[in-house]
């Protein structure tokens, strides 16, 4: 078994080293400073010995998409100095189990989440805690509608962000999106994030601190960095490509 482990950490320690070196890359192409990028690490479908490997090669922010894969890794790992996101679609019969040991959600888009996480936050144990928000934008979605990944159409983000701030327990980070399948932007990850970028800055002109921009994945991180992306979500780059659940 000790050899197994250390077979797994040589491989993670060699993928997050690549997607540093391409993190670092698409940050001096941009121009930006490396630091003005955060790596999250999305393990889902991994186990949590994987998530304590990671903690010991330097990672410190953690992505599931799955409360019911999430919240027993988190138990698992709560010895660990983490931040958990969560950025899957939130059900509100799950909020009260997330609110539990997430610090970001990143898949706000809708008034009755708002107000369900706001519910269950002052409900919980966090000790005067607040938790992160990101209103998740829909750049393939009609006006008012959600999109079909989750998230809001752009023209109703404004309304989701006064909600998230008007909450009690609630933070507003900022936002984030997945590069759309369908509709204007499907393929172009680069002008679907360049977009995200200007919905940003409108965002920032009511809410300062609402800086974060949470966008890129393993395939198109470059893009996400290029566009001025915070915050890039990487999965199978630094864990493998998922075969199936593990």
């Amino acid at each position: 078994m000790t050899g197994r482990t250390d077979e797994r950490r040589a491989e993670l320690a060699a993928n997050l080293a690549r997607v540093e070196q391409r993190i670092a890359a698409a940050c001096e192409a941009a121009g930006r400073a490396r630091d003005e990028v955060t790596l999250i690490v999305v393990t889902k479908t991994y186990p949590a010995s994987d998530v304590r490997i990671l903690s010991e090669l330097g990672v410190r922010e953690v992505a599931e998409n799955r409360d019911q894969d999430a919240a027993p890794k988190a138990e698992a790992c709560a010895d660990l100095l983490l931040s958990w996101h969560f950025v899957g679609q939130l059900q509100t019969n799950k909020v009260r189990s997330v609110v539990g040991y997430a610090d970001v959600v990143h898949s706000v888009d809708r008034v009755r989440l708002v107000e369900a996480l706001s519910a269950a936050v002052m409900k919980s144990d966090r000790a005067g805690r607040e938790l992160g928000c990101l209103v998740q934008v829909a750049l393939d979605a009609e006006s008012g509608a959600q999109g079909a990944r989750g998230g809001i159409a752009p023209d109703a983000v404004e309304g989701i962000a006064e909600a998230v701030t008007a909450a009690p327990g609630l933070r507003l980070d900022g936002l984030m999106t997945v590069a759309p399948l369908a509709g204007a932007y499907a393929g172009q990850s680069r002008a679907a994030f360049g977009r995200l970028a200007e919905i940003s800055s409108c965002l920032r002109e009511m809410h300062p601190a609402a800086n974060m921009v949470s966008a890129g994945m393993s395939a198109d991180l470059e893009e996400a960095v290029a566009a001025g992306a915070t915050h890039v979500r990487i999965g199978s780059a630094v864990l493998g490509v998922r075969t199936g659940l593990r």
